[in-house]
């Protein structure tokens, strides 16, 4: 563990919108995944909530030095909450999960393992056992199938909020809404590889979804092929030195 006054090793950045009920058991959870991974803190992004959900992390950070929360005024959407957290996270790796409790914080350590290797960029969560109802499975179904044979990034599955990441590479992707769908390829663009680990979905542990339903592939059709446009585009990036 580790208090604000050290560098902690990684950084856990979990955006929510009025997700009270699942504060504390989540946090629980994440605390005992990071426990043997050296020292960690944990940020929740506050994306607007409308009800005591920012308290509720408050509460729990009066025993846990480790835990931050930082607060959007109004709702900005999951892909400015995880920003918002990465630019705030102090250590060069970062996990995000979803605040819901779908994603399991057990599997943290095999994301972070991933990274081990320096060619490694992005470890991406790849959900099975999926506990969403039939028509939001489908959704996510047609949406990866289109985005994956437009942008070929080797991804099934890139809506699973379970992500480890260094943070600098990150940093340097072009930013928009719902790039967090989009990671992989941007990634690879970067000229990284990207690790794929399967993790069990679970059912939230309580309340009901507030991101997601309708931009999985409608409104998604603009950023993909912004996407498309962007790795065409890529040029290399010249080794440049000065000749004294």
């Amino acid at each position: 563990m580790t208090d604000l006054s050290t560098s902690p090793r990684i950084s856990v950045v979990v955006p929510v919108k009025n997700e009270v009920l699942n504060i504390l058991p989540l946090v629980e959870e994440i605390e005992q995944a990071c426990a043997a991974l050296g020292t960690f803190e944990v940020i929740y992004v506050d994306d607007g909530s409308t009800d005591d959900t920012g308290q509720q992390v408050l509460s729990a950070r009066a025993t846990r030095p480790w835990l931050r929360l930082m607060r959007h005024e109004a709702s900005c959407g999951q892909s400015a909450a995880v920003r918002t957290g990465v630019q705030a996270a102090r250590a060069p790796v970062v996990i995000t999960l979803d605040g819901d409790g779908q994603n399991d914080p057990a599997f943290i350590p095999q994301l972070v393992a991933a990274l081990d290797d320096p060619a490694v960029a992005l470890a991406a969560g790849q959900r099975i056992g999926r506990k969403d109802g039939t028509y939001k499975k489908w959704q996510s179904r047609v949406a990866n199938g289109v985005r994956g044979r437009i942008l070929k990034d080797g991804t099934r599955d890139t809506g699973c909020g379970l992500k480890a990441f260094r943070r600098d590479v990150y940093l340097r992707l072009p930013y928009f809404d719902a790039l967090h769908r989009f990671m992989p390829a941007l990634i690879k663009r970067e000229g990284y590889q990207i690790a794929h680990v399967d993790v069990v979905d679970r059912p939230r542990h309580a309340g009901h979804s507030n991101y997601g339903m309708f931009d999985r592939l409608w409104v998604g059709i603009l950023d993909l092929a912004g996407v498309w446009w962007l790795i065409r585009r890529r040029r290399r990036v010249p080794a440049a030195q000065e000749i004294v």
